[in-house]
């Protein structure tokens, strides 16, 4: 590694990880000239900055074990402080709708059965079974996220998705989030699911699973999902028409909110420590 990149990678900055190119459309470009590429792992991590925010963007690629390594190497590479996963879901609960966002209040993960060992669902060692994200970067992103939806509502009538018109405009939510090694693309299997965890909004395949690394490592963390489908027979199909149109636009609509939200807390601080030196 280059002195620079050396450099840069030794600064406290966040992180932004998804599981496809698509659901970081725009973060990227967002970087402007900052912007450095460095790959480990093959991996690409973008370095640079948005609205003057340190950070770093990465696919973790899909899966579980893909999000537990790439959380990896973001804490111990290249030093953040912060995670934030972004992505689709499938929502699961009658109270979420295709173009909804869930910012997860838990994570856990429902194909994990060590038993007789353990309980249903304990990670192995560590006592555990679900993983709370940091509630000051959740509410930050639950609260991006209605900004977001407001607008959207706006924008000449148009909807997340054409199976969404005529039911409500979308919502942000704050609740369970389910991860697993599957794509669920069945009712039945969905339904089991949710009979087994009937709090579970959503499920997907990566959050949990970066959620235990940072827990370990004592490395602050959010997840942000947006509905996609309702992982039932049309699944596919509505995942992927979602993916192509609506998953960048939702990511950086949010985030590029929350960036700038934090620019300007940054700014706030560093204008009040020169105003009000601290005494001797």
């Amino acid at each position: 590694m280059d002195n620079r990149l050396e450099q840069k990678a030794s600064m406290k900055r966040l992180a932004i990880m998804a599981a496809m190119p698509k659901e970081l459309d725009g973060l990227v470009l967002a970087m402007g000239s900052s912007i450095s590429v460095q790959r480990v792992a093959m991996r690409d991590f973008y370095l640079g900055e948005i609205a003057g925010q340190p950070c770093v963007v990465v696919l973790s690629r899909i899966g579980k074990v893909a999000a537990a390594a790439t959380t990896t190497i973001l804490i111990e590479t290249f030093n953040v402080t912060e995670i934030v996963f972004v992505g689709l879901a499938g929502g699961l609960h009658r109270s979420v709708q295709i173009g909804d966002i869930v910012v997860a209040s838990s994570l856990m993960q429902h194909d994990l059965d060590a038993r007789p060992l353990f309980d249903r669902y304990q990670v192995p060692m560590l006592g555990r079974a679900q993983f709370d994200p940091n509630p000051t970067l959740s509410l930050a992103l639950i609260n991006h996220s209605e900004a977001y939806l407001n607008e959207l509502s706006t924008e000449n009538g148009q909807a997340p998705s054409a199976r969404t018109v005529g039911i409500r405009r979308p919502r942000a939510h704050h609740g369970l989030i389910a991860t697993g090694d599957l794509f669920v693309s069945d009712s039945a299997v969905g339904g089991e699911i949710q009979e087994r965890l009937p709090e579970v909004l959503c499920v997907e395949m990566e959050g949990a699973a970066m959620a235990q690394v940072c827990y370990e490592f004592g490395v602050p963390y959010a997840v942000m999902r947006v509905i996609s489908d309702h992982a039932n027979q049309n699944a596919k199909d509505h995942f992927t028409d979602f993916l192509e149109q609506w998953a960048g636009r939702y990511s950086c609509g949010v985030l590029l909110k929350f960036m700038a939200s934090r620019a300007l807390i940054t700014s706030r601080n560093s204008t009040h420590a020169n105003v009000c030196p601290a005494r001797n």
